[in-house]
C-alpha cells in the first residue's frame, strides 16, 4: 500500500466531516430519497479514496505543473467562427 499523501489525508478528513453532516441531515429529514443518495455518494467517495490510497502518486517536476495550463491568446477570434451562431438567451437571430 502506498504512503498516504497530504492531499489524500486532507480529502479523507473532509470526507469524515461530510459523513458527520450527512448524519445530521438524516436525523433532520429522515430516510428521504435525497438523503439516501447523499449517503450513497459519500460511500462511493469513501470507496474511491480507499482505492486511491493504493495508487502510487506520480512524481511531478516543475515542468509538469504547466502541462495543464491552456494559454488563450488575447488576439480577436476569427469572425467566421461565429457565423450562423445564435446568442444564448436571446432567442436566436433567424427566427421565423
Amino acid at each position: 500500500m502506498a504512503p498516504t499523501t497530504t492531499e489524500l489525508a486532507e480529502f479523507q478528513r473532509v470526507l469524515a466531516q461530510l459523513r458527520t453532516s450527512a448524519g445530521a441531515l438524516r436525523r433532520r429529514y429522515g430516510d428521504a430519497a435525497v438523503v439516501r443518495r447523499i449517503h450513497n455518494d459519500i460511500e462511493r467517495l469513501d470507496i474511491d479514496a480507499g482505492e486511491l490510497s493504493a495508487v502510487v502518486p506520480t512524481p511531478r517536476t516543475g515542468d509538469d505543473v504547466r502541462d495543464d495550463v491552456v494559454i488563450v491568446p488575447d488576439t480577436p477570434y476569427d469572425p467566421s467562427l461565429w457565423q450562423d451562431a445564435d446568442d444564448e438567451g436571446l432567442g436566436g437571430q433567424f427566427r421565423h
